[in-house]
């Protein structure tokens, strides 16, 4: 990657460019940026084998937890591929509601990006009016489904909660607000020199290089590959409802902040779309406590791009592994070759580009004695009783606290 006279410096795990831990080592010549290591692992939380200890039901709420921002994109994508082991129908009404809060969702990341763009460039203004708006979205978004943030509407078969007519109309009502508001964003975005200047020719990712390594998302329409799984694989209403992909060929963080600005506007014209052609009937069907042995993957268009679930069932009320590939971690090595000879301080706004979540992301990292060729699965006992032994030998007592855990696990 680099050579011994290059001067390496660390970004992260704790770093004030870094909204999430993670771990970023430069190799620097001067300013210019000759290498980067990327390091996963500090911000694993064990989800996908969390959800092997838990029926079907507490995996939705669980798997929402993966993301805070993308919460609807996760369930979402893990109930769909319950449901086709299950080979359960789910009514139209049910996956006109799901693309309606997926949609407010896309809204929602978007504009939160668009204010954190803002500032890492040093345009708070723009910050605290993306914010603004986001804040009518999250209304929005508690009004339909009683929470801002995890929003817990999906159920295996359907959705929770139903949306009435005067809920359509402040829907409605909002969107027209929130178009207008957006049409100046296009304007400042198109048109400010700033804005521009700074933003153009930075983190460059040409098209053969978006294929090359897989990127998704708006990085990857950014460089004009036309890929959404909402258009190629629709899922939920997305065949039924008329929308554009947006593209741009910037090639750069310019383009994909174009491309964001662009689909708020395509977002909006789904809603609409959907609101005015909800279908009448249920809203869920009876799923069964125990699902059917077998396998399934499930793909979805979360803000960032692809996101993919496998599930595999075995009969029982737990699946027997749940597998999560979030969009961050498919744009990571893209990031280590936009940030390749450039400047250190484009290295926040080209990372804040692909707009990251590295809670979606993270992994745990393995380290094997390459002289031992055995290998050992961990059980999740195991790797609890792992974190109380390494915190006691920092003088950190969890006895208490491991008590009361094997009491739990000796109830089940």
């Amino acid at each position: 990657m680099h050579d011994s006279h290059d001067f390496k410096i660390p970004v992260g795990p704790q770093h004030p460019a870094l909204k999430e831990p993670e771990s970023f080592s430069l190799a620097l010549k001067g300013e210019k940026i000759m290498g980067v290591d990327i390091r996963l692992g500090y911000n694993h939380r064990g989800i996908e084998k969390a959800c092997e200890e838990r029926s079907y039901i507490q995996d939705v709420y669980l798997i929402e937890r993966i993301c805070g921002i993308c919460s609807h994109a996760h369930s979402t994508c893990f109930v769909q591929a319950v449901e086709e082991i299950a080979g359960l129908a789910v009514p139209r009404r049910a996956l006109y509601i799901r693309t309606l809060v997926a949609e407010l969702e896309r809204i929602h990341s978007h504009l939160l990006w668009l204010g954190v763009a803002g500032h890492e460039i040093g345009f708070d203004t723009l910050l605290m009016y993306a914010w603004r708006d986001r804040e009518i979205v999250m209304d929005i978004l508690a009004l339909l489904t009683g929470n801002r943030v995890n929003y817990g509407i999906n159920t295996i078969g359907g959705v929770r909660r139903d949306i009435d007519a005067d809920e359509i109309q402040q829907i409605l009502k909002a969107m027209d607000t929130l178009e207008e508001r957006t049409k100046y964003y296009i304007e400042v975005v198109t048109e400010e020199t700033t804005i521009i200047e700074r933003l153009a020719g930075v983190g460059v990712l040409s098209h053969d290089d978006a294929l090359r390594l897989d990127a998704v998302g708006p990085t990857a329409r950014a460089s004009e590959v036309k890929r959404d799984v909402r258009s190629d694989d629709p899922y939920a209403a997305y065949g039924e409802i008329p929308f554009n992909v947006i593209t741009d060929n910037h090639n750069d963080v310019y383009g994909r902040t174009v491309v964001r600005v662009k689909e708020l506007m395509e977002a909006y014209q789904i809603i609409r779309f959907a609101l005015k052609n909800l279908p009448e009937g249920p809203i869920e069907v009876k799923a069964p406590r125990k699902i059917p042995a077998g396998e399934a993957v499930s793909r979805y268009e979360a803000p960032r791009g692809e996101n993919v679930h496998y599930v595999k069932a075995n009969g029982t009320e737990n699946p027997e592994r749940v597998k999560v590939r979030a969009p961050t971690l498919a744009n990571v090595q893209a990031v280590k070759h936009m940030l390749k000879d450039r400047f250190l301080a484009d290295m926040s706004i080209v990372v804040a580009a692909i707009d990251p979540c590295f809670s979606c992301t993270d992994r745990l990292i393995s380290i094997k004695n390459l002289d031992n060729a055995d290998t050992k699965i961990i059980n999740w006992e195991e790797i609890h009783s792992y974190g109380i032994k390494w915190y006691a030998e920092r003088g950190v007592d969890f006895s208490d606290l491991n008590k009361r855990f094997a009491e739990r696990m000796g109830n089940r």
